[in-house]
């Protein structure tokens, strides 16, 4: 499965221990980070992520294209509700594009482990089924 690491600079401490604790379950999937995030996951961590731009600078736009267009199957977005984000509308575009897409969307820690630990039961399986159904690749 492909799955996009975002965090805001407030909360990437956060992801990156969400990381390390859960390494041996995103070591088995596709990730995708925005830049910053995905840098300072793969340091600590030692995981494969490819790396889009910084959310502010368009990360979050080519993540919601993946989304878009059915390539990106769970989406963990460490948000700061409590500061004002430069790209606000990139990000509210993204959770809608999350919506429209009925790909899964974790917004905080209580969420995350909640969908990792689906993940590792399989519970993400229709996913691929959707997939199949619309004849989109996964590659």
């Amino acid at each position: 499965m492909k799955i996009a690491l975002i965090a805001h600079d407030k909360k990437k401490n956060d992801l990156v221990q969400f990381s390390t604790a859960y390494k041996s379950i995103l070591e088995q999937h596709d990730l995708y980070a925005t830049g910053t995030t995905g840098l300072k996951i793969s340091e600590a961590t030692g995981l494969q992520i490819h790396r889009f731009q910084s959310g502010p600078l368009g990360g979050d736009q080519e993540i919601g294209a993946m989304i878009a267009q059915n390539q990106m199957d769970m989406v963990i977005f460490f948000r700061d509700p409590l500061t004002a984000q430069p790209h606000e509308p990139d990000v509210t575009a993204l959770i809608r594009l999350c919506d429209v897409y009925a790909v899964p969307l974790a917004t905080n820690m209580g969420t995350a482990e909640v969908l990792i630990h689906g993940l590792q039961r399989g519970d993400l399986f229709w996913r691929e089924i959707i997939k199949s159904r619309t004849g989109e690749q996964n590659d």
